[in-house]
């Protein structure tokens, strides 16, 4: 990919990173979607699917809300889904190495989320007597700061990280030796593995969890047989 091939991808990944916490929170940051989305970017919406699918499952029992640290899904899920994408015909060890890209980007991201609330709370520091006195115009600000923020933060995350795995990627898919079958059972041991973890804690935790999952499964059963 040449730096103009990425710009309408860094600007997707900046506009879903923002969605994980700060706007609009319309769950559209989810990897199923994203990776989705980003794999339309390229032109293979399909590849952008299964690697949304694969990222969902790690990404089930983490929940962004409250003070906790997690991974940003949003920009890795479109830095994950545009590199799968951009592989043609799906070659041997590209959803391994995709999905590598991906879960690194997403720790990177994670932390800088971390490091834009310090900053956050910094410049609210800085207003805090105006703050204090009920300045509209100083909540405001802050508000659109925090925004603009992010948006960038996003947009940086998401442009570094494919301006780096693209090339990273290629030569991994061309150097891969094993057979994909393997590679990609490796994957889909791994991460049903990791989602049944989570499954298995939901079900302890959240009451009816097992009569919802069970509901969940046969509608969603149902739509795909009668599609």
């Amino acid at each position: 990919m040449i730096l103009l091939d990425l710009l309408p991808i860094a600007l997707l990944g900046a506009f879903l990173g923002m969605d994980v916490v700060t706007f609009p929170q319309a769950m559209i940051s989810r990897p199923i979607v994203a990776a989705t989305v980003a794999g339309a970017f390229i032109g293979n919406a399909m590849a952008g699917l299964v690697m949304g699918a694969v990222l969902e499952l790690l990404a089930l029992e983490m929940l962004p809300f409250g003070a906790s640290r997690y991974p940003d899904w949003g920009s890795a899920s479109v830095v994950g889904g545009a590199l799968f994408a951009a592989q043609p015909g799906s070659p041997s060890g590209a959803l391994a190495a995709s999905l590598f890209a991906a879960l690194v980007t997403a720790m990177i991201s994670g932390r800088s989320m971390v490091w834009l609330r310090r900053f956050n709370a910094s410049l609210a520091a800085h207003e805090h007597d105006a703050l204090e006195m009920g300045s509209a115009k100083a909540v405001t600000g802050l508000q659109l700061y925090g925004l603009s923020l992010d948006l960038v933060r996003g947009f940086a995350v998401t442009f570094a990280s494919m301006l780096v795995f693209s090339p990273l990627i290629r030569a991994i898919v061309d150097s891969w030796g094993t057979d994909s079958r393997y590679s990609r059972g490796v994957v889909v041991t791994i991460v049903a593995a990791v989602s049944a973890g989570a499954i298995w804690k939901i079900f302890h935790l959240v009451p009816r969890a097992r009569l919802l999952f069970v509901a969940g499964l046969a509608i969603g059963a149902f739509v795909l047989v009668s599609a």
